[in-house]
């Protein structure tokens, strides 16, 4: 089979032949019709990961193939026993497990669920990290309800677009930042009913004016514009934050979070039965998450300088195998 392999921190990707997976007792291979991209994978590629093993074949998103069933892979492994959070084994697909740059992956059968009809293999392939995280951080975290208000920042990558959507069909109304007015524009055109640039120096007075205030706040960012998000919220707000990519909070306000009774929620990825609530809803409410680009699986470099760029609305895809039916 055709995986795309990482070899050397800071090198290219390499196109190679592997053997073909085979299955044994409780483990399915799946015939790979698409994978999609995260951040991780560029960031294993610059060796800002941890415990990074190598040879690898990166990859956390998939849909394909097994046994004539359109399937979609939940994205990692071993979550454990306790809903609540992930049990010391987990880890995310992808390395150092063969992940879904490839034909062919070798996985859990229990990790296996019905693709969404209404989806492209392409479509479908964007949706499990992405789609999951999203849905955890909304609902399960923030117990999100019709009618709230709620804010995602850094709108146009993959978690934060499906946050919108998600948020959108449960009834709430969503605002966004962005550096970029065109993805601004372009949420605006899913149905948010506004946002603005965090690049402005008063882009929290702008949104206190805007919205008024929210009762969810949904941030990946953290770093020093984490400390004005408790100041936009409603008394017994709850601020889920999925990631850190701007580094250390500082100059946080306690007073404003426990006098307006704020609580603030870490959260990452989902449990299986999270999972598959996440595609019953998708499936329930014909979500169809935003692809920003199609790659076939040689061009895979060229999908990573994409992702790398920052410039994408949406999730960057890899077509393995571009004939297939969906």
């Amino acid at each position: 089979m055709k995986s795309l392999e990482l070899q050397e921190i800071g090198k290219p990707l390499v196109l190679t032949a592997r053997p073909i997976p085979e299955e044994t007792p409780g483990w399915a291979v799946v015939r790979l019709r698409a994978a999609a991209l995260n951040h991780r994978d560029y960031w294993i590629t610059q060796g800002q990961y941890a415990q990074i093993r190598l040879p690898a074949v990166l990859g956390s998103d998939g849909a394909g193939e097994w046994q004539g069933q359109p399937v979609v892979i939940y994205p990692a492994l071993d979550w454990g026993d306790d809903p609540a959070m992930p049990g010391r084994a987990f880890r995310v697909l992808g390395m150092p497990e063969e992940g879904t740059f490839a034909e062919y992956i070798r996985i859990p059968r229990t990790h296996l669920f019905p693709k969404p009809a209404h989806l492209t293999w392409e479509e479908a392939a964007a949706l499990p990290l992405a789609g999951l995280t999203a849905f955890r951080v909304l609902f399960s975290r923030c117990q999100l309800r019709a009618g709230e208000r709620v804010l995602i920042t850094g709108i146009g990558g993959g978690v934060a677009l499906m946050a919108c959507q998600l948020a959108l069909a449960a009834g709430a109304t969503v605002f966004v930042t962005s550096s970029s007015e065109e993805k601004i524009q372009r949420a605006v055109q899913m149905g948010a009913a506004g946002g603005v640039s965090y690049r402005a120096s008063d882009w929290a007075k702008q949104l206190r004016e805007l919205a008024g205030g929210f009762d969810v706040i949904i941030d990946s960012a953290g770093g020093e514009a984490f400390a004005l998000l408790p100041a936009l919220c409603h008394t017994g707000a709850r601020i889920g934050i999925y990631g850190g990519g701007q580094g250390k909070i500082q100059g946080l306000s306690p007073q404003v979070i426990f006098w307006r009774q704020i609580s603030i929620l870490g959260s990452s990825m989902g449990s299986p039965q999270e999972f598959e609530h996440m595609l019953d809803f998708v499936q329930r409410h014909q979500i169809v998450p935003v692809v920003d680009s199609i790659f076939p699986l040689a061009d895979g470099n060229a999908a990573l300088q994409r992702l790398a760029s920052g410039q994408q609305f949406g999730k960057i895809v890899l077509a393995i195998d571009a004939s297939a039916p969906n």
